[in-house]
């Protein structure tokens, strides 16, 4: 009896992780299919920008990671202070489940976030809609010390290298943000996910 549940427990193992690495090539594959296609604007790899243009671009890191800085070409950008991995950043941001398709951020039909500071959707998520207590949600600007606090590893690779007042879009699969665990109520297990940032200040 005792083999048999080894065995079983071997077998439920082996589906799972089979399962994992189906869906990460999957999620990546729909990612980068979205980023040249579907998204506005059109994006095309770092590595492919034509050279003496300013093509817009996404950028990738480890082939789970993909992040779009919009304006990456101002001239004035390089003269903001850079996140490094020893800054302390504080940030605006929106986190969504990414059905691999446009998110919409203004007008009347937005897509909600499942978690957010944007003080712009705090009239939104205290609606009788959405019904969130006031108080047990904060919309203060959110402050990483990238030195020793513990965030997805998604958005680390996402900060990493931008710089103050840039506005940026980091695309996750599910291995860079919270892996096989289920946000109760929010992210089914294995979600992608984006989160929508505004660096408002690097120190």
């Amino acid at each position: 009896m005792r083999q048999f549940a080894i065995i079983a427990t071997a077998l439920l193992l082996l589906c799972s992780c089979s399962k994992n690495e189906d869906a990460l090539p999957d999620q990546q594959k729909k990612m980068v299919s979205y980023l040249t296609s579907t998204h506005q604007p059109r994006l095309v790899a770092l590595a492919d920008v034509e050279q003496g243009t300013e093509q817009p671009y996404y950028e990738e890191f480890g082939k789970s990671t993909y992040r779009y800085i919009d304006g990456v070409w101002n001239p004035d950008r390089a003269s903001r202070p850079e996140v490094t991995d020893q800054s302390v950043v504080t940030i605006t941001f929106r986190a969504y489940l990414f059905e691999f398709k446009n998110i919409v951020t203004d007008g009347n039909r937005i897509t909600m976030p499942y978690w957010t500071n944007d003080p712009l959707l705090q009239d939104a998520f205290f609606s009788e809609d959405v019904g969130l207590t006031p108080g047990a949600w904060t919309f203060e600007p959110l402050v990483i010390d990238l030195k020793k606090d513990a965030i997805l590893q998604g958005l680390r690779q996402s900060l990493i290298g931008c710089r103050e007042r840039d506005n940026v879009e980091s695309y996750m699969t599910f291995t860079m943000a919270y892996g096989d665990k289920e946000l109760i109520n929010y992210l089914p297990k294995g979600s992608a996910i984006a989160f929508f940032f505004t660096v408002d200040k690097v120190e």
